[in-house]
């Protein structure tokens, strides 16, 4: 009796032992595989973390470096919308020659004229609209060398009698939002009440409608308008209206000059090899 309950202890220690080893290796192996993968899952989260962290400057296919360049296609010949819906014109031409030769991949962000500035070192790289260099601007970023030389024109209906700077005074005066023709407008004219336009063509259209008296643009989309509204409206030279000339150029991040020597020195390769002629006689000389 005592041999049988002696067999029978015996059997349920080995069964007890059995039981708690197999316990003990479930757990060990368990234990590692969640170890293991907590090691692989880190790993791989460092890894998408430090592309994350060096996406800005992520290669483009076949190597090349994006650079995402900001503007606003609604002042041709400079900028436009193609027929293809993407935004065309001398300055998307000219910054796609600079891109190339700097060996970078050139993404246009066509965007509102008032946002670009503000959009420089965070949405987008740099900003090329036909963008003056201005005091106000310079506070937060910094420009390329000029590439263009500008000058605002004064679009009125045709017929109508406004011929000097003092014939603007108390006017009712459209400009496009954030342009030079808006500070002229704010600083310059006395009494003028300012109609803003995120597009200038809009503005155009309220004046052949009445709902102006005049618009403020630089030259050359003046003279894109009078083609395009031919016989409704004429452009009047700014020198009459005392206008001084205007420089246009590439608004870069504040204190970049890296980035600012290379795209200038890319720019004075392109007027040195007849690039920017071919540009201007493409796009700008067809306007005039």
């Amino acid at each position: 009796m005592k041999k049988l309950i002696a067999v029978l202890l015996t059997s349920i220690l080995c069964m007890t032992a059995l039981t708690a080893c197999g316990n003990d290796a479930a757990g060990n192996d368990s234990g590692t595989t969640s170890e293991t993968a907590g090691t692989e899952d880190s790993s791989e989260s460092d890894e998408a973390g430090t592309a994350a962290a060096d996406g800005s400057a992520e290669p483009a296919e076949g190597g090349q470096t994006i650079l995402t360049v900001g503007t606003n296609a609604e002042f041709p010949p400079f900028e436009y919308v193609g027929d293809d819906g993407e935004p065309e014109g001398f300055d998307i031409a000219l910054i796609k020659a600079i891109g190339e030769k700097l060996g970078m991949e050139v993404q246009i962000e066509n965007m509102e004229f008032v946002s670009l500035v503000t959009a420089i070192g965070s949405k987008i790289d740099i900003a090329i609209a036909g963008m003056t260099i201005t005091e106000e601007r310079l506070v937060t970023v910094d420009f390329s060398d000029p590439y263009y030389e500008a000058v605002q024109y004064v679009i009125v209906r045709e017929g109508t009698e406004i011929a000097t700077a003092a014939d603007l005074e108390g006017k009712t005066i459209g400009t496009q939002l954030g342009t030079t023709g808006s500070f002229i407008v704010e600083y310059d004219i006395p009494n003028a009440i300012s109609q803003e336009y995120n597009k200038a063509v809009d503005a155009v259209n309220d004046l052949i409608n009445g709902r102006l008296d005049l618009v403020i643009i630089d030259r050359n989309p003046a003279m894109v308008f009078v083609e395009k509204f031919s016989g409704q409206v004429v452009a009047l030279e700014g020198a009459q209206f005392g206008f001084e000339t205007e420089d246009y150029a590439i608004a870069l991040p504040k204190g970049e000059t890296e980035l600012a020597d290379k795209i200038n020195q890319a720019l004075a390769e392109i007027k040195a090899d007849g690039t920017f002629d071919e540009l201007v006689a493409q796009y700008i000389k067809e306007t005039e």
